[in-house]
């Protein structure tokens, strides 16, 4: 271990050297003042320092603060003839651990030297233990934010994922208030549709944590889809109703700039009288102008959690949280709209090519319209999904669009056709699965096409599939086609009595076609719920989808590489 012996006095630091080599094996390291011993401290390793007072030059009180700032471990004793209160209370807060008086017994050294390194022990294994829990405090405190950063990313990640797999608006809207409930502590969510027109919020969406009998008839029910419905009369008859009404328009006021709001009821009288305890705003915008709010409210009272009597008020993460669905909502709200016009003009070409095809011959006039109609019959006594009757609709309209690539000369030939000209005509399902299969996103609907000639036997075409091996919906489609087919008139002859209709497929049940089809198309028949409709409709009936019934919902208008329900 390694001394410093600090002393103006020569003979006192002989002593020293003396004494301490014969108790023990020490290095003993000496200086005749402050200035020279630090010179010592920043050459050599110091273990235990004994320093006079009164020194020249740099004075043992000014030395003990120096020893202090380089290392603060590093027991120091003063030595001195004049002890004092002052000299005292300012190297003790140097760090200095003990007094010798002098003159004093040259054996106190020892004992001084064995108390000052138990007392560095100590100080020591202090500031390791010090040490120690602050770095479990930083753990601790690290854990805490990363846990907090985590359900930050868990919250921010159900977002994306739920509101990015929506696929029509309606859906959307009725996603962006239940989820909003989900993330937030409040009791109740509307989304608003800013009408400039009528002056006023119009609630499209709401959820309610309670039941509307669990609220209390202190409070102002939640009647902002009812003030919808009843109109500015019904706000005045009712004070609940006018209160939440008043509650949204003064909102859209606050966030006509776009930016989100947190208010705190107690503070605001409108909110006050509406039993509103806290309420978030959120405008939504698209290409800068607003068309959306989201407004989630917590009540004031007990009613808004049961059994606790506690209503926590709104923070700045449920802002956060709120105002980053509304963003993502937006973008997918632009994307859905955007798809939606793009299809619907691809629709209407598809079903233009369809009335062309039609229009060239005049007996098989509306002939897509009635298999389709006749074939969701089918399938509806079959128990299709609305999944497989959306399916049959829009492959009904368009399964024989493949006939745009069929001469008129075949097409529309008054007489028997050739082998030659009949194997043209094979070529049409061919063609048309080719047309719509260019769309991309009709896998389905392209099969389905493809395989309405297809036979129960084996022997259609194109592609000899047998039994069920067929696409279903293409079996259903086949008979329904069939049928409209022999009991319309056609340029080769007249259409066929119903009896003998019937009968054929009847007859054909298990060899042309799917006994259980024929067997569904068969029961309608005798209910009386099928007939062959001859009534004309009209080009912009179809165009205009009021015989395809094509919604919104559709699943062509869904946004291509989803996940669709």
């Amino acid at each position: 271990m390694n001394i410093l012996v600090v002393d103006d006095d020569e003979m006192i630091l002989e002593v020293f050297k003396d004494f301490l080599r014969r108790i023990g094996t020490y290095s003993i390291l000496t200086a005749r003042d402050g200035t020279e011993a630090v010179k010592v401290l920043e050459r050599r390793k110091v273990d235990f320092c004994f320093t006079d007072l009164n020194m020249p030059g740099m004075d043992g009180v000014e030395f003990t603060r120096k020893i202090h700032e380089l290392d603060n471990t590093i027991p120091v004793v003063v030595m001195t003839g004049y002890p004092s209160t002052y000299n005292a209370i300012a190297t003790l807060k140097h760090g200095v651990v003990d007094f010798l008086v002098k003159p004093f017994h040259i054996g106190d050294v020892e004992l001084t030297i064995r108390r000052a390194l138990e007392q560095k022990a100590l100080f020591v294994e202090n500031m390791l233990l010090k040490e120690e829990i602050k770095k479990k405090e930083d753990i601790a405190r690290l854990n805490e934010e990363l846990s907090s950063k985590v359900g930050d990313l868990k919250i921010l990640n159900m977002i994306l994922q739920k509101v990015d797999w929506v696929t029509s608006s309606s859906d959307l809207f009725d996603l962006i208030v239940k989820l909003s409930a989900d993330i937030t502590n409040c009791d109740e969510v509307h989304f608003h549709v800013v009408d400039e027109t009528l002056g006023r919020p119009i609630p499209i969406a709401s959820f309610y944590k309670e039941p509307k009998s669990n609220w209390s008839a202190g409070l102002s029910a939640p009647a902002c889809l009812e003030t919808v419905d009843t109109g500015r009369q019904a706000d005045q008859a009712c004070p609940a109703r006018k209160s939440n009404s008043c509650v949204a328009e003064v909102v859209v006021k606050k966030t006509s700039e776009g930016i989100p709001l947190l208010v705190d009821g107690s503070y605001d009288k409108t909110l006050s009288d509406a039993n509103i305890r806290s309420l978030v705003a959120i405008p939504f915008r698209i290409r800068k102008k607003l068309f959306g709010m989201l407004v989630a409210i917590v009540k004031n009272g007990p009613v808004c959690r049961p059994g606790t009597g506690i209503s926590r008020p709104f923070t700045e993460k449920d802002l956060y949280y709120l105002n980053f669905l509304a963003e993502r909502a937006t973008f997918v709200i632009e994307n859905v709209a955007l798809y939606e016009n793009i299809y619907e003009n691809l629709f209407a070409t598809l079903y233009a090519f369809v009335e062309a095809i039609e229009a060239r011959d005049p007996y098989t006039k509306q002939h897509s319209t009635r298999v389709t109609e006749l074939a969701l019959s089918i399938g509806k006594e079959m128990g299709c999904s609305d999944e497989q009757l959306d399916l049959l609709n829009f492959s009904g309209h368009l399964h024989d669009i493949g006939k745009l690539g069929i001469p008129d000369s075949i097409l529309l030939k008054p007489g028997p056709l050739t082998k030659q000209e009949f194997e043209a005509i094979k070529k049409h399902p061919v063609i048309g699965a080719n047309i719509v299969g260019h769309l991309g996103l009709l896998t389905a609907e392209q099969k389905i096409i493809l395989h309405h000639h297809e036979r129960w036997d084996g022997k259609g075409y194109p592609d000899s599939l047998k039994g069920e091996s067929i696409p279903f919906l293409s079996r259903i489609l086949a008979v329904a086609d069939v049928y409209d087919a022999m009991a319309s008139d056609r340029a080769y002859r007249e259409r066929l009595a119903d009896e003998v209709v019937l009968k054929t497929i009847r007859q054909s049940a298990g060899t042309q076609f799917d006994g259980e089809v024929v067997e569904a198309f068969l029961g309608l028949r005798e209910k009386g719920e099928l007939g062959h409709k001859r009534d004309p409709v009209s080009s912009d009936s179809v165009r205009n989808g009021s015989r395809l019934d094509l919604k919104p919902s559709h699943k062509l208008y869904q946004i291509p590489g989803r996940k669709h329900p």
